[in-house]
C-alpha cells in the first residue's frame, strides 16, 4: 500500500509541474494566454446609466410653488386694478406723483432694454461661461417664450381695452415691454440658475427698471408693469415646461449597445470592445 501511494503520489507530483511549465512553453512559442491580469477593469455598465448625460438634459422642468404662485398673484392684482376703486386709485397717484416730478422725462431706452437678458445668454455663453443648454435647444426655448408671450399678452391687450395714461390709445394693460422683459429675464436665471444666483438677479433688475421707464415715460400704469412682469415670467417657465415633449419629437435619440470581440496583433491580447452608438 505504501508503494502504491508513492506512486500516485509522484504522478500528482509531475502534473503539477507539467502544468507550471505551460505558460513558459506557450511564451516562447510566441502565443499568449488571457489571463486575469490581461483583462481590463471595466465596471459594469446599468442599463440607467447607458443614457446618462442625454437624458439628464432632457428631465422635465421642475418649478417650485413660490415659482408659480408669486407670478400669478402679479396678474391677478393686474387684473383687480380693472375693477376695483382702490387700486385704480393708487395706478393715478402713482402717474401723478412721477408726472409732478419728472414731467419733461422720455427716453428711448426701455425700447432695447426689454430684451438685454436674453442677449445676456449668448453673450456669457460667447465668452465661454455655459448655460444650461446648448445653441439649437436655448433657441428654441427662447422662442417658443417669445410664442407664447406675445400671444397671451396680445389676447389680453384685445380684450381689456384699457387706455393708456397718455391717451395715446386703448392698448395699454398689460405691458408689452415689462412682460418681454421679464421673460427675458426668467429666461437668463434659468440657464445660469446653477453658475451664479447674481446673473440672474442683474437680469431682473434690468427687467425692473424697464417696467419703472414704462411708467415714466406716461406709457403704463402701474398695475399693467406688475402684470406684465407676472405674463412675462410665466410664459418662460411654460416654454421651459413645454420644451422636453418637443425635444423628444423633434430631435429623438436611438442608442444601441454593440460588442465586438478584439485581437491585438502587436501586444498579442484579446478582448471584447464595447460600443454605445447614438443613430
Amino acid at each position: 500500500m505504501a508503494a502504491i501511494a508513492m506512486v500516485r503520489w509522484n504522478s500528482l507530483a509531475a502534473q503539477q509541474t507539467d502544468l507550471q511549465v505551460v505558460p513558459d512553453t506557450t511564451a516562447r512559442s510566441g502565443i499568449s494566454l488571457i489571463t486575469a491580469d490581461t483583462i481590463p477593469d471595466i465596471s459594469p455598465i446599468s442599463p440607467l446609466n447607458l443614457t446618462g448625460t442625454k437624458e439628464q438634459k432632457r428631465r422635465s422642468f421642475v418649478c417650485s410653488a413660490a415659482g408659480i404662485i408669486v407670478p400669478a398673484a402679479m396678474i391677478s392684482y393686474g387684473f383687480a386694478a380693472l375693477h376695483t376703486t382702490p387700486l385704480r386709485d393708487l395706478n393715478y397717484s402713482t402717474k401723478t406723483e412721477i408726472q409732478e416730478h419728472n414731467p419733461n422725462f422720455s427716453t428711448g431706452v426701455d425700447n432695447f432694454l426689454q430684451y438685454s437678458p436674453a442677449v445676456a445668454v449668448y453673450v456669457l455663453n460667447a465668452a465661454g461661461i455655459k448655460g444650461k443648454h446648448n445653441l439649437r435647444d436655448r433657441t428654441i426655448i427662447l422662442g417658443l417664450t417669445a410664442i407664447i408671450n406675445a400671444g397671451t399678452v396680445g389676447f389680453v391687450k384685445a380684450q381689456t381695452r384699457e387706455m393708456r395714461p397718455d391717451g395715446s390709445n386703448d392698448l395699454s394693460f398689460p405691458s408689452g415691454h415689462t412682460a418681454n422683459a421679464f421673460a427675458s429675464a426668467e429666461f437668463l436665471r434659468q440657464e445660469y440658475r446653477d453658475v451664479s444666483p447674481w446673473i440672474g438677479i442683474a437680469g431682473y433688475a434690468a427687467a425692473t427698471a424697464t417696467g419703472v421707464m414704462r411708467m415714466y415715460n406716461n406709457r403704463h400704469w402701474l398695475s399693467d408693469v406688475v402684470a406684465g412682469a407676472g405674463f412675462g415670467i410665466l410664459s418662460t417657465k411654460a416654454a421651459y415646461w413645454i420644451y422636453p415633449v418637443i425635444q423628444r419629437k423633434l430631435f429623438p435619440e436611438h442608442k444601441n449597445l454593440v460588442m465586438l470581440p478584439y485581437y491585438n496583433t502587436q501586444l498579442k491580447t484579446a478582448g471584447i470592445s464595447l460600443s454605445l452608438t447614438n443613430f
